[in-house]
């Protein structure tokens, strides 16, 4: 059916000799009124942490310790995802699957190391669809011990939001959404978490994340002479020329370049929608220094896959008649099952060939651990927590489970998620 080569699979990186710290915050998911539109707009309530929009930004050091205490201040239930940590399973906060659903009143203490450098985000992992959609999202950024030579170092939160004629958060979705492309906003912007202007010449670091819902992102960077360096967290064996970054939701990209004049970001995916940017001031004299690769992450060697299995996506608008009960299913299963897609024990490799039969794109995540985008010809590409599919697509990834539990793989498109797109994966 398929194969990847053994020699193909082997890739080594070294650890990190970093010093550990800890870092303790409260994170309070609470319903807070939000102006979307600007200061002089109408307020929308929303749910966010701490009562920012979007959510604070986490900064430590690879190898660093995360203490974080979540608080529900909401009328309903809430759990936090980190997305793209490796982390223990009790803390992936999946409900039904590694946490219980923290009840409003309650709190819950997150612990845990990131031992990978790179961009990640955190967002609520119970009825994602919607708390997502009004605000309980942030980025994760994890610094590596010998950062690269910057002058800023930008986070970039594309959002698409979904708002009425008066600019208030629109909580309405037609039913028809969670079979089709999901809920889909009508206004797109990027938060960048420094927006001073910059000088040309300055040599800044753009960690772009897709936070959207449902949307798929393709970003054009113009005033900026830029090498792709990470996917997903994960630095690229060697920056890599670029001309448009495509995001699916959850997908990260971090982008290292020369600043040569204002810098414009534009989602170019379907029609050039402006995102946002940053203004010129001053200039300085350009690095004569390409920009170099990050240094990796620890990664164990892939090794011979153990077990090659196989993932259909089925459903959706104008797909096949499957066996599941909702709009979507994974091998005519809808929807997190008492008996996992797959058991693989700990160290072993397993080999997942993803084959998209519906009419609609699919982001598929992987939680507790990164796997390898696999070419037609068997060779190892990228290496991610996220994979981006289009219809009728198909793919092998491959993945060496080092993290024990159950981890849950599912659909990004959170809308499909909700509707059936999920399963999971026992690593004993």
């Amino acid at each position: 059916m398929f194969s990847v080569s053994a020699a193909a699979l082997a890739t080594m990186a070294p650890a990190t000799g970093a010093i550990a710290a800890i870092k303790a915050i409260t994170l309070q998911a609470q319903p807070t009124d939000i102006q979307l539109s600007g200061a002089d707009g109408p307020t929308s309530q929303m749910m966010v942490y701490n009562g920012v929009f979007p959510g604070t930004e986490i900064r430590l050091q690879q190898g660093d310790r995360l203490n974080a205490r979540l608080e529900n201040a909401l009328e309903e239930g809430t759990l936090i995802h980190w997305h793209g940590i490796r982390v223990p399973n009790a803390m992936d906060g999946v409900s039904m699957l590694t946490q219980e659903v923290l009840s409003p009143r309650q709190s819950y203490d997150y612990r845990f190391s990131v031992p990978d450098a790179g961009t990640y985000w955190y967002h609520a992992h119970y009825l994602s669809y919607d708390q997502v959609a009004r605000g309980l999202f942030g980025p994760l950024i994890v610094t590596e011990a010998r950062p690269p030579d910057l002058d800023r170092d930008i986070t970039v939160q594309l959002l698409d939001l979904k708002v009425d004629p008066n600019g208030r958060f629109d909580p309405e979705t037609d039913t028809s959404a969670f079979t089709t492309l999901g809920r889909i906003g009508n206004d797109q912007r990027a938060h960048l978490s420094d927006p001073r202007p910059v000088r040309i010449g300055d040599r800044i670091r753009l960690r772009l994340i897709n936070t959207a819902t449902d949307r798929i992102v393709a970003v054009q960077i113009k005033g900026l002479l830029g090498r792709l360096v990470a996917l997903d967290g994960m630095p690229l064996a060697a920056p890599r020329e670029y001309e448009i970054v495509t995001l699916g939701p959850g997908q990260r990209a971090d982008v290292i370049g020369d600043v040569t004049g204002a810098i414009t970001l534009d989602d170019v995916r379907d029609d050039v929608h402006a995102l946002g940017g940053l203004p010129i001031s001053g200039e300085r004299t350009r690095r004569q220094v390409a920009v170099a690769s990050l240094p990796p992450n620890p990664a164990a060697s892939l090794g011979r896959p153990t077990q090659n299995v196989e993932l259909v996506m089925q459903g959706g608008a104008g797909g096949d008649v499957h066996g599941g009960f909702a709009g979507w299913a994974f091998n005519d299963v809808s929807g997190l099952s008492g008996q996992p897609f797959t058991r693989i024990r700990r160290n072993e490799t397993l080999t997942i060939h993803l084959v998209n039969t519906t009419a609609w794109p699919h982001a598929i995540h992987l939680h507790g651990q990164h796997f390898y985008e696999i070419g037609p010809d068997g060779v190892v590409g990228d290496y991610r927590d996220t994979t981006l599919l289009e219809p009728g697509q198909a793919r092998n990834i491959a993945c060496r489970f080092t993290n024990r539990g159950r981890w849950l793989l599912h659909c990004h498109m959170l809308s499909h998620q909700a509707d059936g797109m999920a399963t999971w994966i026992d690593v004993t």
